[in-house]
Order: C-alpha cells, then sequence, then structure tokens
C-alpha cells in the first residue's frame, strides 16, 4: 500500500535536491565569471570600419559611474612550449584591467600592465595548472615560449576552479597587444566590461549597445551579453524545467493515493461487520469516518517518512555519482511530508466515508 508514497515521495526529494545542487553549481560558476560582467562580440559583416580598442577605453572613461573596468580580450591560436614538452592551454591577450574585469586574485607576482601592453612585452601570467603542470608550482620568473617566442612569468593567479586542464587555472595570459600581432591580425573581436554595480548592469549595458549602435548603425555588427541577464534567464530555465519534472514525479504520488484508496475500499468491505457492531454499540458516522481517515493518513505519512529517507540518501549518492552538491532542504522535506499526509486523508475520505453511511442491520448481517 506504501509503495506509490514511498516511490513518490523519494523522487520528488531526489529531484528537488539534484535540481539545487545543480542550480547553486551553475551560479557559483556565473559568480566565478562575475555577475557585472558585459560581454561585447564585434562581428563586423561588411562594416566598412571596425570600433577600435581606444573608442572602448574612452567609453569605459567618459562613464565610471556605469563601467568600473573594461578589457580586450583575444584568443591566439599559439602553440605553448616549456624546454622540449607541448602545453595543452588556452592563451588569451587581455588588458591591464582584466583582473578586475574576471575578478581574478593573483597568487604571486604582479599582472599585465598597461607599459606591457604598450611596448609588447614578452611577458604573462600563468594559471595555477599551467604551474603545477610546467614549472612543478614554481614558475615565477621561468620563461615560456609562445610560437618560439620567449615570454617570462611574470604573475601566477590563485587557484579559482578544480585545478584540472579542463577549468579556467589552466590559461596562459599575454598583453593582447601581443595576442594580435601573434595572430597576425590587429582586429580585436571580443571587449569585456564590469559594471560598476548590480544596479548599473542594465544602464551600463544599454550605454554599450547605444555606443556601438551609432558607430556601426545597426546591431548585425555587435553582440552585447549581461552575464547578469543570463543568470536570470537561466534561472527561470532552471525553474521550468524543475516544475515538470517534480510534476512528473508527483504522478508516483497520485498512484500511491488511488492505492491507499483501493486498500481501504477492501478494507471496508472485508470489515463491514465490524462497523455493524460498532454502530449498534453506539458509534457514530463521524466516529467511523476518523477511524479509516486516521488509518488512511497513518499509512500514508508512513510511506511518506521511509520515502524522505530513501530520497535523502540516493539524493546525496547521485550527487557524489555526477558531481554536485545535492542536499534535501527543508522546505522540500516539510512539503513532502505533509503532501503525503494530505494524499493519505484525501484518497482515504471516500472508503471512510462509504463506512461511516453503511446501515448498522445490514452491516451485521453482511458475510
Amino acid at each position: 500500500t506504501m509503495l506509490g508514497i514511498i516511490i513518490g515521495v523519494a523522487a520528488v526529494i531526489i529531484i528537488i535536491s539534484l535540481g539545487d545542487g545543480m542550480n547553486e553549481m551553475i551560479n557559483s560558476e556565473f559568480e566565478k565569471m562575475g555577475t557585472n560582467l558585459l560581454q561585447v562580440q564585434i562581428m563586423d559583416r561588411g562594416a566598412a570600419s571596425s570600433i577600435s580598442q581606444e573608442e572602448m577605453y574612452a567609453l569605459k572613461e567618459e562613464n565610471p559611474s556605469l563601467i568600473a573596468a573594461m578589457s580586450p580580450s583575444v584568443s591566439c591560436a599559439a602553440a605553448v612550449k616549456t624546454g622540449a614538452e607541448t602545453l595543452s592551454t588556452s592563451v588569451t591577450g587581455v588588458g591591464e584591467e582584466y583582473l578586475a574585469v574576471k575578478s581574478l586574485e593573483l597568487r604571486t607576482g604582479r599582472f599585465i600592465q598597461y607599459i606591457d601592453v604598450e611596448r609588447m612585452q614578452n611577458v604573462c601570467v600563468i594559471g595555477s595548472y599551467v604551474d603545477e603542470e610546467a614549472f612543478g608550482g614554481d614558475g615565477l620568473g621561468e620563461t615560456l615560449r609562445l610560437n618560439g617566442n620567449e615570454y617570462t612569468v611574470v604573475g601566477i593567479l590563485t587557484e579559482q576552479a578544480d585545478n584540472t586542464s579542463y577549468g579556467g587555472d589552466n590559461a596562459v595570459y599575454i598583453p593582447y597587444t601581443n595576442a594580435t600581432r601573434l595572430n597576425g591580425s590587429a582586429s580585436i573581436s571580443q571587449y569585456l566590461f564590469s559594471a560598476a554595480g548590480e544596479e548599473q548592469n542594465a544602464a551600463a549595458k544599454a550605454l554599450i549597445e547605444s555606443t556601438l549602435e551609432r558607430f556601426y548603425g545597426d546591431d548585425e555588427h555587435y553582440l552585447v551579453i549581461s552575464m547578469s541577464e543570463m543568470m536570470t534567464m537561466m534561472g527561470n530555465i532552471q525553474g521550468t524545467v524543475m516544475t515538470v519534472l517534480v510534476a512528473i514525479a508527483a504522478i508516483s504520488l497520485l498512484v500511491g493515493g488511488i492505492g491507499i484508496m483501493n486498500i481501504m475500499l477492501v478494507s471496508v468491505t472485508e470489515r463491514t461487520r465490524e462497523i455493524g457492531i460498532r454502530k449498534s454499540l453506539g458509534a457514530k458516522g463521524r466516529d467511523i469516518r476518523r477511524q479509516f481517515i486516521i488509518e488512511a493518513g497513518t499509512t500514508s505519512i508512513l510511506g511518506g517518512v521511509i520515502g524522505i529517507v530513501l530520497g535523502v540518501i540516493l539524493a546525496t549518492v547521485a550527487g557524489s555519482i555526477v558531481g554536485i552538491t545535492a542536499k534535501a532542504s527543508l522546505t522540500a522535506i516539510l512539503v513532502s511530508a505533509g503532501v503525503s499526509l494530505a494524499v493519505g486523508v484525501l484518497f482515504g475520505y471516500l472508503p471512510a466515508d462509504k463506512a461511516a453511511r453503511l446501515n448498522p442491520i445490514d452491516a451485521l448481517r453482511y458475510e
């Protein structure tokens, strides 16, 4: 009788726990990127000219109340070597404010400076993974070769992710002027802005878009992405998906409720003579009704408790398998317990009412 409730409650607990864990992980990743981050992608697509980095810097300097920092970002396809070993890592050309834009921290040394960009000096800042893999954790002052050119490591970033080859710690940063030279193209297609605060996100985005629209004439040549808006959109999508999944899991609770109702109907039939005896001794309809409702509710709540325990255990196991922290919230547990009790009472009412309406004489004659 309780199996349907156990499975339904456990399924709801598991889905909610995994969903909350996934939300926390995604929000954490967005926060690492910076919720105030605005990414500008320049596509050009036949434009007569492209906006320059000087104009982008001027936009930032003229609007300090909306924009806190700005940096070009140039992906560079360069072979990175240390000694005879080739490193599999990403090389990005950045400006002196990239550290503030991306909310990164230095473990030791310094970051790219204005003089490095201006003079195209062969210096680089590396992530903690590159430092461990290439230099055994002591890479400050050492050299890397990018397409055969020697670059001195002037700074090492604090570990920001999981320090693996797939994380943000596997990175090399150089002045963006050097990156454009290595790419053989002076054009810059990506700029990163940091809004002065969360309240200024929308206004900063609107300012950048209006500036680019004045320059290009239409929005076919650029794209401005707000991490804050993306975070909100992702939250809405996740909420919708979670609602659908919980609704699907709740079908098990409906099936469990029907199971309780059927068993209680059978119980009423089997105990018809007992009901007749109780009524003949003075029991009222409400007494009989209360008896069967309590039985149905007890069965349901007991199944709910077992389902909650099972759900919490399975959610923790499933979370560890997929690599997220899945903890059942107190709200999910209380809601599951309340729903299981409500299901028992709701589906137990019909059999209880049937029992309460039995004629004592007919009940006593029932075989």
